[in-house]
Parts: structure tokens; sequence; C-alpha cells
């Protein structure tokens, strides 16, 4: 979906709406009390939208994509798809939400069965819905094509291809059944920056294509400013800043977003130097504040 089409979409209701969202953990031990990992975080992705999650490791970010699918223990707060609120949706409720609600995850090398062949791994979840063999077949070729794999990769096991190949596959695994919001949670920090470009191009032309919402997680702002309408950044559990995305990745406001700016690598080592000595800089007036 192109950008002003997204400016179109905005009139309407959000597609994800998240108020209020907290998330703590069980401590150790019977006298411990749980840990609060997420403190009351707010956003939304509207229909079509790129919204993404940026922070460094341990900032909460991942753990709010794992509570948007139901990974994560939420405390209080409520999370809609839709209009309706699927914080505390039971199991059986997850399974149909899964037509609308699906997941990229990090590791390409970890999240497809190595014992599945692409066909099977991609067909099975149309199989799980009723659609019948010969259909699931026709539409296994249409996902391989829209990814940019050869039809004979569905015979193939994950293990015969490169890490990039590996998370086209999943990508398609995500859009088979048409959902209207994927959570990408870090899909290309796995991969050389080679790589990370031609997904993250793929990702845009699927969202063209078929005007799925992302929910992009990622720890590199220089990822999210290609791919993100909107940008929330997290720190410690709480969103520090949030808004437009080539402002917030380009002219943020906060200290903590600026510096994750200057912790970004480039490729001018003029700059990268300059970036540096800024970093450093902000890091001896912090410690000094």
């Amino acid at each position: 979906m192109t950008r002003s089409a997204v400016n179109a979409a905005e009139q309407g209701r959000a597609l994800l709406d998240i108020r209020d969202l907290r998330v703590a953990y069980p401590g150790r031990g019977l006298r411990h009390k749980p840990v609060e990992i997420l403190h009351g975080v707010s956003l939304d992705v509207r229909p079509g939208e790129t919204v993404g999650l940026v922070g460094e490791s341990g900032s909460g970010k991942s753990t709010l994509g794992r509570a948007v699918l139901g990974l994560a223990p939420v405390t209080g707060g409520t999370i809609a798809l839709d209009g309706e609120d699927i914080a505390h949706a039971p199991r059986a409720r997850r399974r149909t939400l899964a037509v609308d609600l699906q997941v990229i995850f990090q590791d390409p090398y970890s999240s497809l069965s190595p014992s599945l062949t692409v066909g099977d791994t991609l067909s099975e979840p149309l199989r799980a819905r009723g659609i019948s063999a010969r259909d699931a077949s026709g539409r296994v070729r249409d996902l391989l094509d829209l990814v940019h794999l050869p039809a004979d990769a569905a015979h193939r096991l994950p293990r015969e291809f490169s890490g990039g190949q590996r998370q086209r596959v999943a990508i398609a695994r995500a859009i088979a059944l048409e959902p209207r919001l994927i959570v990408c949670d870090e899909p290309v920090s796995a991969l050389d920056l080679t790589t990370q470009a031609r997904i993250l191009e793929l990702l845009l032309e699927v969202q063209e294509r078929t005007g799925v919402a992302y929910l992009f997680v990622s720890h590199d702002l220089n990822v999210v400013r290609v791919l993100c309408h909107r940008v929330a950044v997290m720190r410690r559990g709480e969103i520090v800043e949030w808004g437009d995305g080539d402002a917030v990745t380009s002219h943020p406001s906060h200290p903590y977003t600026r510096r994750l700016l200057l912790a970004s690598p480039v490729a001018d080592p003029t700059i990268q130097a300059e970036r540096r000595r800024e970093l450093q800089s902000a890091a001896e007036l912090k410690e000094t504040a």
C-alpha cells in the first residue's frame, strides 16, 4: 500500500489499538514480587501501515510484540484487534485469530521445521483451514512467486536454502492466510546487510500488493527508517518518543533516541567518526549530570 493510501486509511479505526499495556513476569521464589516489563504502553497500527518499535536490547520492544501474539502475560491494559480485546483471548480464539494476525520471527534457521519441505510448511496452515490439497498447492505456487522463489523450492528442505531465502519462506508462510497484521520480530537482524536490504524491499512489495499492516520490531533506526510510516521508541518498558517515521529517525527530539541514532553505523567513515565523537560526548555528559 502506498503512503497516500495509508493516509486515507488513517481516517478509519485503528486495526491494532494498544492502551496502557502492562506485562509482568513472576518473581523468582515465593516471596519475590512480579517483575513488570511494560509500564502502561499505548500505541496503534492503522490498516496497511507499518509502525516501527525500536529500542535497545532489554527495552521491552520484543515483549510488546509477544504480548500482541499472546505469548507474554498481560497484567493490565488492553490489546484490541479490529475492536476486539484479545489481551486475554483463550487458546481456541487465538487459533482463529491466526487468519488476521501472523508473525515473522528473527531467526530464519530455527523458525522453520527442518523435517518439512517448504511446500508442506506453506500448505500446513491452508489445510488446517479446510482448503483442499489441490487449492493449497496452487496457493503455495502463488506464495513462492510472491516472495521470488522458484516453484521447485516447494520440494526442498529448509537446510538447502540460505538465510535470506529461508526468511523469504517465513514471509510466505506469514502471508499464506492473507492476514491483516504481521508482527515482525527483528526479521532482518540475523542477516548480512545486502540480504537485509533485499528482505526489506520484499516486505515493502508484499505490503503494496496485499495491504497488510506491520508492527515492526527492531533495534536499528536505519532499518525502520526504510520501512516505517510511524515509529515508537522504547526505553525501560516505556515509550519515550512516538511520531512520524521520517521525523523520529532523522531528527529525534528525545535524548535517548538521539543516542540510538548516533549509535547506528553508516557507510561514510567521516560521518561515522563524527557520530562516534558525538556519542562519546553525550555519554560523558550523561555521566557528569
